[in-house]
């Protein structure tokens, strides 16, 4: 991805100098699998079953903070995130000109360990997320790390660019009010019911992304949009009930499938069309 030299936002708050005094820890028993396969690209809802998991697995945190200096490497990848937000930023400008609208632009925080948000407290075992309470997305970019190690996704600079595009997806639904209207139809349905809408919701904010790139497609490089789908594949609902049970359970996916993911996110970039993701039609 050709990002160097390219403007960067200045909606990104990095947090990641400063640390707790006390670790959650998450490690690698099944508990800490659970919670980063639960919350992974959890929307709104990511950081909820977070902190009961977390007793279970007996973490332990303080609030006492001090400062670590960045690495040279972590520095590199604030200077990233900043240029792929002041991307979503210019994208979303236009496209919600074009719809005669006015783009209100989210921040995003970097952090490392735990972050208190409007949404409630989280780990980085939440995995990124979008809190609608406050407009913020979290990252911790260790969850990247787990995403190749944990998951098999190939990794690489555009998968991190995914998921950031993911997640302003989630904002572009708050801004349009699709998640308010969903939370709405989701009242009185079964969980079976409830959790499809919440597929629909996921998906729109793959095919989001996928129109994010569609309108950068100045700045790919070769392997740019493999790198995309290998994650979007990783996380489908079906790969991570298969890797950790053995079988799947449809009605019990609250994403998407791989294949779903794929999809979506392969149709908003061919296309570039907002108006082409009604993802809540389709898979009905």
């Amino acid at each position: 991805m050709k990002w160097k030299g390219t403007r960067e936002s200045d909606n990104v708050e990095d947090r990641r100098g400063m640390s707790s005094g006390g670790k959650t820890i998450v490690g690698g028993g099944i508990i800490g699998i659970i919670i980063l396969l639960v919350n992974v690209f959890g929307g709104e809802n990511a950081q909820m079953i977070t902190p009961i998991l977390e007793q279970m697995q007996g973490s332990q945190s303080n609030q006492t903070e001090t400062a670590a200096p960045l690495s040279k490497e972590d520095e590199e990848m604030g200077h990233f995130v900043r240029s792929v937000l002041a991307k979503t930023e210019d994208t979303w400008d236009k496209v919600f000109a074009e719809q005669g609208l006015t783009y209100k632009k989210p921040k995003l925080v970097l952090f490392k360990g735990s972050v208190n948000t409007a949404c409630g407290g989280a780990s980085s075992a939440s995995g990124p997320f979008y809190c609608p309470g406050d407009q913020i997305v979290y990252m911790d970019l260790d969850f990247f790390e787990e995403l190749k190690t944990k998951f098999g996704a190939k990794g690489g600079d555009f998968a991190i660019a995914y998921v950031i595009a993911h997640e302003i997806g989630h904002h572009i639904q708050t801004l349009l009010g699709t998640s308010a209207k969903t939370r709405q139809a989701q009242e009185g349905k079964s969980e079976a019911q409830a959790n499809k809408l919440s597929v629909a919701l996921e998906l729109q904010a793959d095919f989001y992304a996928g129109v994010w790139a569609h309108d950068n497609q100045q700045i790919l490089e070769a392997g740019d949009i493999e790198e995309a789908l290998s994650a979007a594949n990783a996380v489908g609902d079906d790969a991570i009930q298969s890797k950790m049970q053995g079988h799947v359970v449809p009605d019990s996916f609250t994403h998407g499938t791989s294949e779903q993911r794929m999809y979506w996110f392969k149709k908003g970039f061919k296309t570039g069309d907002i108006n082409q993701g009604n993802t809540f039609d389709e898979i009905r």
